[in-house]
């Protein structure tokens, strides 16, 4: 690839907007939504999502919207479709060498949709990520229960993952997080009852945003739960209050 045809070209920004609540953007991510000439958000097949929803209160231009439509899907082909339909559609600004920002929620590479995104344009095209604050962090944070500390070892566990294999990762580590619980969850309790780890575990859904719920993990009822919930683990009570590292 030769370096000049990037240099002619726009500057792609993949942008992690945070968990939900928009005090938690950072202050480039603010800058750069406000000074782009295309805002490109992930969203469904009817509506605008989440992405721009956590944005449009920062809004302060008149900014040229771009909806990049990627369905959630099981099987990998029609997700891959979407996404080479996705990069096909940012390419024409690009090439006429605009700054285009692609937002989404969390972090661009912490399970975030710009990552198969950069996957296909960052050969071509400037990039530039811009991290944001991460859901576990978030979730963490409300819940108001440390991740780890010291030495302890944190395990980020997909819920989709198979059950004797969440268990076998939630036996090797200290403290774990568990996402996209939703319609996982009756799998991931029993996993935690069997392991004795139920007391260990917190539940918190929609983290940071006006439908937030922390709810006690024995008194879940539901079978299917929302798609942003996480579940954190977390074996070990270090002191604190020592400050030993």
């Amino acid at each position: 690839m030769i370096q000049r045809n990037k240099d002619k070209s726009g500057i792609l920004y993949g942008i992690g907007v945070g968990p939900g609540d928009p005090e938690l953007l950072t202050l480039k991510a603010h800058r750069l939504i406000n000074d782009c000439d295309i805002l490109a958000y992930p969203a469904p097949e009817v509506g605008e999502g989440l992405a721009l929803e956590i944005v449009r209160p920062l809004l302060k231009n008149e900014t040229e919207f771009l909806p990049l439509r990627l369905p959630i899907a099981v099987s990998p082909f029609p997700a891959q479709q979407a996404y080479d339909q996705a990069a096909k559609l940012l390419e024409v600004p690009l090439e006429e060498g605009k700054r285009v920002a692609v937002i989404c929620e969390g972090d661009p590479f912490f399970y975030g949709s710009f990552m198969y995104l950069f996957e296909r344009l960052s050969g071509r095209f400037q990039t530039e990520i811009v991290p944001g604050v991460s859901s576990p962090m978030a979730c963490a944070a409300v819940l108001k229960v440390p991740l780890v500390s010291r030495n302890e070892v944190l395990t980020i566990l997909p819920g989709p993952l198979e059950e004797t294999e969440l268990e076998q990762c939630l036996l090797k580590t200290d403290a774990a997080v568990i996402m996209k619980v939703g319609r996982h969850l009756p799998k991931i309790r029993r996993v935690l009852r069997h392991l004795r780890l139920e007391h260990c575990a917190h539940y918190v859904e929609h983290a940071t945003m006006h439908n937030q719920q922390i709810i006690p993990i024995e008194n879940l009822e539901a079978q299917n739960v929302p798609y942003f919930s996480m579940i954190l683990v977390r074996k070990i009570k270090s002191h604190v209050r020592s400050g030993a590292v």
